[in-house]
């Protein structure tokens, strides 16, 4: 690359000459990236800014928050909160909608987001992330904004206008779509800013990598097992072919591997909870990853249909998700339509 391309640059240029995307989105966009920045720094500090740790207390979901998660929370909705572009945001780490207060301007999106992904991780320094999509609230009329409720965020993952992730590792790294491919930023801290690296990901329809916690296989259905059996058979098995297995433990650490060089990733129904339909959240994680993954080249089911096709009916909705290399994730979904 010839020329360095800040973030903002990035996306006037998609208001102005592509006409993709609104100006109050190129604002929206940029205030999240702004975000994203401070809780790099704050995970960057790590023990020397005492974030470490658990915070003795659960989300939504009943699971234990660290430190960070809160953090990570508290960032976001702060810097969006007063801006004007926003009706309403929604977290993995809140029971209900964040409604924005009634001394700040209202917009017509809707901000969805995991603050800090893998937040199990954080302790033991291995990269994480922040996940985000972007609604537009439904209006017959878009000159009123009427009171926002938890309704207004159930739309199909096919409704997003902007979605990405933002990887703290040894590079902060932004990644972005508003729907017309996927673009790669990187924080340039002694610039301050995010400066483009990669356009146009593109994810190989054929891969010999997967992604799953294969400790976990005898806890899966059958379609599953068959296909991570198959893998492991290697080049004696039905596949004819070596597969090599990485698993983080992050969602957003292996999603961004399988952007950058192909794989599938694979966090199936488990027996252990027979009444959820998955681990991972609808409406947080999957819905915003599949798309990115869709405009990468690849695609992601839930192993009977198009994740982004997905009706929500509730805000905290769970699923399961098959992700990545086109070829493979195909296999894997006709084995479970085949059931």
């Amino acid at each position: 690359m010839h020329r360095k391309i800040s973030l903002t640059r990035y996306l006037v240029e998609k208001q102005h000459n592509d006409g993709r995307i609104p100006p109050e989105l190129r604002l929206l966009l940029e205030v999240v990236a702004r975000a994203c920045k401070r809780i790099s720094l704050a995970v960057t500090k790590g023990a020397l800014g005492e974030v470490l740790g658990s915070a003795d207390s659960e989300n939504v979901q009943g699971e234990v928050q660290k430190k960070l998660d809160i953090i990570a929370n508290e960032v976001l909705i702060e810097a969006n909160e007063w801006g004007g572009h926003l009706a309403a945001m929604a977290s993995e780490e809140m029971d209900d909608i964040y409604a924005v207060p009634h001394r700040f301007p209202k917009g017509e999106y809707l901000l969805l987001f995991d603050p800090l992904d893998g937040s199990s991780n954080i302790d033991v320094n291995v990269s994480i992330g922040t996940i985000f999509s972007v609604l537009r609230k439904q209006n017959d009329d878009p000159q009123v904004i009427d009171p926002v409720s938890a309704a207004d965020f159930l739309q199909a993952g096919k409704q997003q206008v902007a979605a990405g992730y933002c990887v703290y590792g040894p590079q902060t790294t932004l990644v972005l779509t508003v729907g017309d491919g996927v673009a790669v930023f990187t924080l340039d801290r002694e610039q301050g800013s995010f400066v483009l690296t990669q356009e146009d990901l593109r994810i190989p329809a054929d891969t010999k990598e997967f992604a799953a916690n294969v400790s976990n296989m005898r806890h899966w259905d059958a379609p599953m097992t068959r296909y991570i059996e198959e893998c492991l058979a290697g080049k004696e098995g039905p596949r004819g072919k070596d597969f090599n297995m990485r698993w983080v433990g992050s969602m957003v650490a292996d999603v961004h591997r399988i952007l950058t060089r192909g794989g599938i990733f694979l966090y199936p129904w488990d027996r252990r909870e027979p009444n959820k339909p998955g681990k991972l959240r609808l409406m947080y994680e999957a819905n915003p990853m599949a798309w990115l993954v869709e405009q990468a080249g690849g695609a992601a089911t839930n192993g009977r249909q198009r994740i982004l096709d997905i009706q929500p009916d509730q805000l905290h909705e769970r699923v399961s998700v098959f992700l990545g290399s086109k070829h493979e994730v195909e296999r894997v979904t006709s084995y479970h339509e085949a059931l």
